[in-house]
């Protein structure tokens, strides 16, 4: 069994590496001609292509699981016209048998698949979005038109922090500080043109910091005039704040959520957690992360009732078509339901576990039928009352 389990895994693997790089090729393509506006001054189609080099990691990302699912069919159709799959089947291998091979091969897929999650894509996505930075002057997602914004809490009350530019070196560039208390009254306002992170602290510089007196909320409560001055102004070329803000987490801000490794993954959800913010895109992002290994197995599944087809009864192609078909329908609606999930709050393992497990289970019921066919029948003939009153 070893040595057709080789075989079966050269197949599969030339197969998918071959329908990888086309489609890889195919859609760098397309962004490379929706982009070409883009290039005009300073932004020259050596960047583009630079940006779209940096972006590959994170399409092959995307791309693996249908990949994987035609390049499985593709080659298993091929065996199957090849009656090389009958061969496996006459020596004693049953199609449940057959699908445990199957996922033995897709296992180093899987590997690659969670070192491509853990490690190269958020690798890539930090790079892209220095890039961006430095080339354009902006990312692709994270930012509202009035720039990024952060929480945070503090032992006096709590902080929010506007930051207009974000740097490629993880530092950030005309920033406004709204300080609040307890009560959630805002007690000053800080202005800086520039601000780097240091150890647990955010040094500023060229700072304008607007110091409301404690007398404001109470003169304005009772209708009347303060009794000291309301605001008090105050220069400094630097100013140190202790937060729990990191370049790490800016980042974070910037990312999609199902770009980022687990580990900041978890730790942006309980930054989120520890000051009370929306967190329910995150904890979906990573129930799928979670689930995305499994995915490929999934598609392994579906392609497996393509080895049991009979080729002399014709219909190849239509059955090789309807099995692709079957796959990108399911990857769409996996993708689908991550903002189905969203608009309706359904729970986050809803969203990310339901429609695995319903085409799993009926990927799975497909191959046994057809793999139990016979027994089927001549149960049917056997048990069904209107075959026996027709037999008499």
């Amino acid at each position: 069994m070893k040595t057709a389990r080789r075989y079966l895994a050269r197949e599969i693997y030339r197969s998918c590496a071959i329908v990888v790089v086309a489609l890889l090729g195919l859609f760098t393509f397309f962004s490379l001609v929706d982009k070409l506006d883009r290039v005009s001054g300073d932004f020259r189609l050596i960047h583009l292509l630079y940006l779209e080099l940096l972006d590959t990691p994170t399409r092959l990302y995307d791309l693996l699981p249908i990949g994987l699912l035609i390049g499985s069919v593709l080659a298993l159709a091929a065996l199957a016209q090849r009656h090389e799959l009958v061969i496996l089947r006459v020596s004693g291998v049953s199609g449940t048998g057959l699908l445990r091979m199957l996922w033995l091969i897709t296992l180093p897929l899987v590997a690659v698949a969670i070192l491509l999650a853990e490690f190269v894509v958020p690798m890539a996505e930090v790079k892209l979005s220095e890039a961006n930075l430095a080339l354009l002057g902006r990312t692709r997602a994270g930012r509202l038109a009035s720039g990024y914004w952060f929480k945070e809490k503090t032992p006096e009350g709590e902080r929010v922090i506007n930051a207009q530019t974000l740097l490629p070196n993880g530092n950030v560039r005309h920033v406004t500080i709204y300080q609040f208390n307890a009560d959630h009254d805002m007690v000053a306002l800080i202005m800086a043109e520039d601000a780097r992170f240091g150890d647990d602290t955010l040094i500023l510089s060229r700072v304008t910091t607007n110091v409301i007196s404690p007398d404001v909320l109470r003169a304005l409560s009772d209708a009347q005039p303060t009794t000291s001055q309301p605001v008090s102004v105050q220069q400094e070329d630097t100013r140190t704040l202790t937060t729990t803000l990191t370049p790490e987490l800016l980042l974070a801000r910037v990312l999609t959520p199902e770009r980022m490794s687990m580990t900041s993954l978890m730790r942006y959800i309980r930054y989120l957690n520890d000051n009370q913010l929306v967190n329910d895109r995150q904890i979906v992002a990573a129930w799928r992360k979670v689930v995305y290994p499994f995915t490929l197995l999934i598609m392994m599944t579906i392609a497996a009732p393509v080895s049991l087809m009979q080729a002399r009864r014709g219909g190849v192609g239509a059955k090789v078509f309807a099995g692709i078909i079957a796959g990108v329908v399911f990857f769409m609606v996996n993708q689908l339901s991550l903002n189905a999930g969203m608009l309706y709050r359904w729970p986050p393992w809803v969203t990310a576990l339901v429609p695995n497990l319903l085409v799993f289970g009926l990927a799975l019921s497909a191959l046994l039928l057809l793999d139990y066919r016979n027994r089927l029948v001549i149960l049917w003939r056997r048990w069904w009352p209107w075959q026996r009153v027709t037999a008499n």
